[in-house]
């Protein structure tokens, strides 16, 4: 059947760790499906998470390549096979006016509110609920895995409850389609589908920076949408003033309605995180490993993927979750995420955060602002790299290593007195592991 033989492609899509841990587990019903509806079935909730984002898109641009229709993609546990079955059309007609990628458990319901995000939040519920219609556009902003993309889809499944037009996409997504149909001739068909609908959810618009003629599309994509009040949601991982490459144009329109920021969440909201998570997915585990990963993880997405990783292991060992086995998984995590991790790789993005030059942190300069940047990247290497006190002493033109210890233990404890400084150095280091090849926790 088609959609095993999509699975089976998927080999070449994808590395041999995430076929066997994702997409083997993955199950295609054919009687559930239809031209444009392709239904896959996995174990559990965390699969359906992780299964929608990751490769929801990537499937259907292949079922696309060998049947010429994009259909939409249905992630489902299989305890809800009857359920899909014989509420199929009602729930598509409900839900899909037009195709999207929506994550079904991305829900307002779903999402741990905290002090790191609760504005964002409330923004977003109030967009779903119409009743910001002056908060249009709205910017979702901040570092990979904190909940932006969650929000996003959040909004999406709430409005098309209501039957709402929804078209949800990433950036590159917009770029590929554009370019598609423009190579095909179809702009038309382009433009009735972006232009028509009544909310328009896109992620990571921060891609579209140096990209003129993709830019210059969703322009007139933007200025359409607006005077129809249409409302426009976007998600970035920088303020639109800090998006390098992005025309003056799009930036001040995107500052026409509201900005929210979410930050790295505090450790409280983690572990509300993991014991939600675990919750939904009836996995028992005591609080001490609880804590332990909640102090261990620095965002929302890296949580899911220890999570799947220990439910797993567990499971395939016929045994309970615990401290030793979630020490092993992150020490595993932090070591294949950190491994091409360099300290000009940090002092870059100290730099570009602080808005110096790199070249000024490897200096003998002593100003304020210098010298606070020498200790952000002094904190994150010890942390992210093997580079000894003395290695590091040398590289930044510091006098030893017993400096680099006294600014290493300054900066701890700072950030236990400064929860703004935490927020800051945890963004840092999401920035730099952003910078890694994109590895499945």
């Amino acid at each position: 059947m088609l959609g095993d033989e999509i699975l089976e492609q998927l080999k070449n899509e994808v590395t041999q760790y995430e076929y066997e841990t994702y997409i083997s587990q993955m199950k295609y019903d054919a009687e559930a499906s239809k031209s444009d509806l392709a239904v896959f079935y996995v174990p559990n909730l965390f699969l359906v998470s992780w299964v929608q984002t990751k490769y929801a898109s990537k499937i259907a641009h292949l079922f696309e390549a060998r049947t010429h229709i994009e259909p939409e993609i249905k992630i489902c546990v299989k305890t809800q096979q009857k359920d899909v079955k014989t509420q199929q059309n009602e729930k598509i007609q409900k839900i899909s006016v037009t195709k999207t990628f929506l994550n079904p458990s991305y829900t307002f319901e779903s999402f741990v509110i905290g002090e790191s995000n609760k504005f964002a939040f409330s923004i977003a519920q109030a967009v779903a609920q119409h009743q910001a219609s002056k908060y249009n556009p709205v910017l979702i902003y901040g570092g990979t895995g904190l909940g932006k993309t969650h929000l996003l889809n959040a909004i999406g499944n709430q409005a098309s409850q209501e039957g709402k037009n929804i078209i949800y996409v990433t950036a590159e997504q917009f770029l590929n389609d554009y370019t598609n149909h423009l190579n095909m001739k179809t702009m038309d068909r382009f433009r009735e589908k972006y232009r028509k609908c009544d909310y328009l959810l896109i992620d990571d618009i921060q891609f579209f920076g140096g990209k003129d003629r993709t830019q210059d599309e969703f322009f007139h994509t933007f200025n359409e949408l607006h005077n129809n009040q249409k409302q426009i949601v976007m998600t970035s991982d920088k303020h639109p003033r800090k998006i390098e490459g992005l025309e003056d144009r799009l930036r001040s329109r995107f500052e026409w309605g509201i900005s929210a920021d979410i930050i790295p969440p505090e450790i409280e909201t983690k572990i509300a995180i993991v014991k939600q998570k675990c919750s939904i997915n009836s996995i028992i585990i005591d609080e001490e490993t609880i804590n332990f990963i909640a102090s261990n993880i620095s965002n929302v997405r890296q949580i899911e993927g220890v999570l799947i990783k220990l439910n797993a292991q567990a499971s395939i060992m016929g045994q309970q979750i615990n401290l030793k086995m979630a020490k092993n998984a992150i020490k595993d995590n932090i070591k294949e995420n950190h491994e091409n991790i360099t300290l000009d790789k940090i002092i870059n993005q100290v730099a570009r955060v602080l808005n110096i030059k790199p070249s000024e942190i490897k200096s003998k300069s002593r100003t304020k602002n210098v010298a606070n940047a020498r200790r952000y990247v002094i904190y994150l290497a010890r942390l992210l790299t093997p580079n000894s006190m003395p290695v590091l002493a040398k590289e930044l033109n510091m006098k030893d290593h017993s400096a680099i210890s006294k600014a290493y233990k300054k900066m701890e404890q700072e950030m236990e007195e400064s929860f703004t400084l935490k927020a800051v150095i945890e963004d840092i280091r999401n920035k730099i592991e952003e910078e890694q090849e994109d590895k499945p926790f």
